[in-house]
């Protein structure tokens, strides 16, 4: 069973505890402006309703690789990663930082204040401008057992127990969706 479900924070926002198991390439489809708190709130295709906030230091990346013109930054992509050293009012509590970025040539260094009057280089590597297709994938299978079980729960009027009962044990959704279409298929 895979847990990483059971560990998304509840939250309006992308947060660095959803990036816990591990960098996100994540494509924009808009930048609004936000509050006085957090002025930018980046909307990302891969997190509906949970827009990415960029710190002041992210914030600085983004204009130096792609420009100060947020409406232009639609469909361009970022890797995005958990920094744990991030400090929050003396505490360290982790933040999001870019690793990567689509529509810039080569790899970006911008000089980032880390303490008062002192700067550090960071670097962004170049992403592609488009995502990578996936190879077309083979559908997945339906074991024997399955389909018996579904004829059987189509047969005795137990469908929707039947289905119950797939939800419970966590079963893929090529299999509920089986089951749904072989039971209209047949009704």
């Amino acid at each position: 069973m895979d847990l990483t479900q059971s560990i998304t924070p509840k939250s309006d926002q992308l947060n660095s505890d959803d990036l816990i198991t591990g960098p996100v390439t994540v494509t924009i489809t808009e930048v609004r402006a936000g509050n006085a708190e957090q002025p930018v709130s980046i909307l990302l295709a891969e997190f509906p309703g949970r827009p990415y906030k960029p710190s002041k230091s992210m914030r600085r990346v983004l204009v130096q690789g792609w420009g100060s013109d947020g409406d232009t930054y639609s469909g361009r992509r970022l890797a995005l990663f958990r920094n744990p050293e991030i400090k929050f009012g003396g505490d360290q509590v982790g933040g999001i930082e870019i690793a990567a970025m689509s529509h810039i040539p080569k790899r970006l260094s911008v000089s980032l204040m880390i303490t008062r009057g002192k700067r550090k280089p960071f670097h962004v590597q170049p992403l592609p401008d488009a995502a990578p297709t996936a190879a077309p994938s083979s559908p997945p299978t339906i074991n024997d057992k399955v389909r018996a079980d579904t004829a059987k729960a189509i047969a005795e009027g137990t469908v929707p127990d039947y289905l119950a009962w797939l939800t419970e044990q966590g079963a893929p959704q090529h299999i509920t969706d089986y089951v749904n279409t072989t039971a209209k298929e047949t009704a």
